[in-house]
């Protein structure tokens, strides 16, 4: 009896400690191997490939410090767990080199170290005992690695948590910024009218002015070039240091307005920039044409009646919703609504025979047209529908290839007169494997008319994508406004219109109906038994 005691015991403890081994076990693997299901459309809820892999790189400890006053109100209460459960996401990523900590800046102490690390704090709105009261708190992070130092003030937005994150810690992480060139000297668009741009991409490249139009050539280590919305026609000097930056393997956005054209006016008028032939010779060509679409945002008019100014909101075709974009590419295949203004139609029916290889980016809706020759706008006007018979009109689109240069067959341009120089080196006559990008529209991302965020997204994605930096789109993109409505005819409209009506009491009444019927067959049996 003594042995079998002993042995009962031994066995027991055995037991449990093995099941304290595999509840340890259990606990080191879950925490950095674990599955998730998202079934959202973009993963929204997981971290993305680029996320994963850039914790995964880490050479280096990364110490993230939350300073988040811990009895906010809902929602705030709510920001604190979502960003605990995103660093615990990149931790299980970051092989033991990410760590964090939340720390509660009560009291004068604890406050005065958040605002020493960057963190101010915000005003939230709190009901106490039925009234509405006003409390300091702290929601705010920040990411250590090696010296260096960055800081998210306020974490404000869930659906962009991520793309913060990532973003940081690659600037953190990298040793070097890769340099992206705005053109001037054209008339194109100013650093000021691009302020929310140009803030966008500085987190992640150095950004800087490029003048050619005196025959400087474009700086060799600019990664990619933004050509905006240029008004002057571009001399041969210019366009010969731009083709020569594409020999030598550089990416250019050409971001055209083809018709100058104003709303306030309502009238537009050609442009001719002296680039159409150079980019013919690319197989890309800008068509003399206004795009109208059926799918488009509303403006405000005012308008006089019975003796009073009215403001109402129209529909303007010539301001297209596009949301027809490419699946494939990275830059847009998450985008829904893309706003432009006074967008022209492009053609890339020369790349076969150039052999280069072009996709298109943004398309018009099913019900589009052209309006061509004589630009004159009347926002009061009725349209019909003749005036929407077109279909997927090409509004962007990227090629890429081997480019044969504009001037290969050509003497090379120079003026000393106008104070350029004569270039000295041999020209060059191809390219090795590059990118161009063309849209019809150089205004979509200036300030004035950024509407929804997708017109900031896809500017920031293209620049990714030119400048070999394409990590962070699929985080970008994660986050994207709700598609627009598909277009039905006015026959489809009356359908489900009149199926909302007359269907659900009619399933009522058909319910009742077959309830009687069965009621009625049951007294029935009743009364023959």
């Amino acid at each position: 009896m003594t042995m079998s005691g002993t042995t009962l015991k031994a066995q027991t403890l055995t037991r449990v400690g093995i099941v304290a081994v595999i509840l340890i076990l259990l606990n080191v693997v879950s925490v950095r191997l674990f599955g998730r299901l998202d079934l959202t459309k973009n993963s929204v809820y997981s971290l993305s490939d680029a996320s994963k892999n850039l914790v995964k790189n880490l050479d280096d400890r990364l110490t993230v410090k939350a300073y988040f006053t811990e009895d906010l109100p809902a929602p705030y209460n709510n920001v604190r767990r979502t960003v605990l459960d995103q660093l615990n996401e990149y931790k299980a990523y970051a092989r033991g080199n990410l760590q964090f900590e939340f720390v509660d800046p009560s009291g004068e102490k604890g406050e005065q170290e958040a605002q020493q690390q960057g963190i101010q704090p915000v005003q939230v709105q709190v009901i106490n005992d039925d009234k509405l009261e006003l409390k300091r708190g702290y929601m705010g992070l920040v990411l250590m690695y090696e010296d260096r130092k960055e800081v998210i003030p306020v974490v404000q937005n869930m659906s962009t948590l991520e793309y913060d994150l990532s973003s940081t810690i690659k600037r953190l992480t990298q040793t070097s910024r890769k340099k992206i060139g705005l053109l001037t000297g054209e008339g194109e668009a100013s650093l000021n009218e691009i302020q929310r741009a140009h803030q966008l991409l500085s987190r992640q490249y150095d950004v800087q002015t490029v003048d050619v139009s005196k025959g400087q050539p474009v700086p060799p280590d600019i990664a990619a070039l933004i050509i905006m919305a240029p008004k002057n026609p571009f001399s041969d000097v210019a366009k010969y240091q731009i083709d020569q930056y594409i020999m030598r393997g550089g990416k250019v956005a050409f971001l055209l307005n083809k018709v100058d054209a104003s709303l306030q006016q309502q009238f537009g008028r050609q442009l001719d920039l002296k680039i159409e032939d150079m980019l013919e010779s690319y197989g890309l060509r800008i068509n003399p044409d206004l795009v109208r679409d059926a799918q488009c945002a509303p403006i405000s008019i005012v308008q006089q009646q019975y003796g009073f100014s009215i403001q109402t909101q129209v529909q303007f075709p010539y301001i297209p919703i596009a949301s027809e974009v490419s699946k494939d590419n990275v830059m847009v295949k998450n985008l829904q609504s893309i706003v432009l203004f006074f967008v022209s139609s492009i053609d890339t029916t020369n790349l076969t025979s150039k052999g280069l290889h072009g996709e298109f980016l943004i398309r018009s809706s099913k019900q589009s047209g052209r309006q061509t020759q004589i630009f004159y706008f009347d926002p009061t006007a009725r349209y019909t529908r003749d005036m929407f018979t077109e279909s997927y009109i090409p509004l962007a689109a990227v090629v890429s290839g081997k480019f044969k240069s504009f001037f290969a067959d050509k003497p090379v341009p120079h003026d000393t007169s106008a104070g350029a120089v004569a270039p000295s080196e041999t020209p060059l006559k191809q390219s090795p494997d590059t990118r161009i990008v063309l849209v019809g529209d150089g205004d979509f991302a200036k300030d004035q008319y950024l509407g929804g965020r997708d017109n900031l997204t896809f500017f920031a994605n293209m620049v990714d994508y030119l400048a070999d930096d394409a990590g962070l789109i699929t985080i970008r993109s994660k986050d994207v406004a709700p598609p627009p409505l598909e277009q039905v005819s006015d026959g489809t409209k009356k359908a489900y219109k009149y199926a909302n009506m007359l269907l659900p009491p009619m399933m009522v009444m058909g319910f009742g109906l077959v309830r009687w019927q069965m009621r009625k067959a049951r007294r029935k049996a009743l009364e023959i038994h």
